[in-house]
């Protein structure tokens, strides 16, 4: 039985106590202690190899944290909201042409159009008033609407580039106050999320670093 592997394994699974870790914000015997439990270890041996295991994660994990970096990029960034956004979710054999003539009248009006074209489906991700003229054209593939929706934009400087977590950070960050993105895609310095229009004001509240 390899104890260090599976401490680290355990670790990695649990990112939230990963979290506290990192923080310095965790007991080392009790975290040692609820490993062994989940893997039925009772050998005062191997609790032993587990406790030292779990200290020299802490270390590593206090090497690699880039938090303060993190926050710092994000204290620079903008953020943009678009409302009465909704997304449909077509079926792969879409046509492609229709796409093309949706995607023209919308830009003509200065929409919102983006699409997100997956291994099993398309996501079209549009502003709300044109709802009815995408279930008009696509009536034989639409497998799911969401309506009610906000895109929120989050533009940041070009270091995001070099900055390693910043996605991460803020999925997990919306995640832990039980915020569910329906959406999400980057493009170079923007992070676009598409979350419920109830949610917004906790977001634009999270995401001022």
């Amino acid at each position: 039985m390899n104890i260090t592997k599976l401490a680290q394994q355990y670790l990695f699974e649990h990112p939230s106590i990963r979290s506290c870790l990192q923080k310095g914000l965790i007991n080392y015997s009790s975290l040692s202690r609820m490993i062994a439990k989940s893997h039925n270890i009772s050998s005062r041996k191997h609790f032993d190899a587990l406790l030292i295991a779990c200290r020299r994660y802490k270390q590593k994990l206090k090497e690699k944290n880039n938090e303060g970096e993190i926050r710092k990029l994000l204290s620079e960034s903008k953020i943009e909201a678009k409302t009465k956004i909704c997304t449909l979710v077509l079926e792969r054999e879409a046509s492609f042409a229709k796409i093309e003539i949706l995607e023209s009248e919308i830009r003509k009006a200065k929409e919102v159009f983006r699409l997100v074209e997956g291994a099993s489906a398309i996501t079209l991700i549009i502003s709300e008033e044109f709802l009815a003229r995408a279930k008009a054209l696509f009536s034989h593939w639409v497998k799911h609407i969401n309506t009610q929706l906000v895109e929120v934009t989050l533009k940041t400087s070009p270091k995001i580039e070099e900055t390693p977590g910043v996605v991460a950070y803020i999925y997990s960050l919306l995640a832990e106050h039980r915020i569910n993105m329906i959406e999400s895609l980057s493009c170079w310095i923007d992070t676009i999320m598409i979350v419920d229009e109830k949610d917004l004001a906790k977001v634009m509240e999270l995401l001022r670093f």
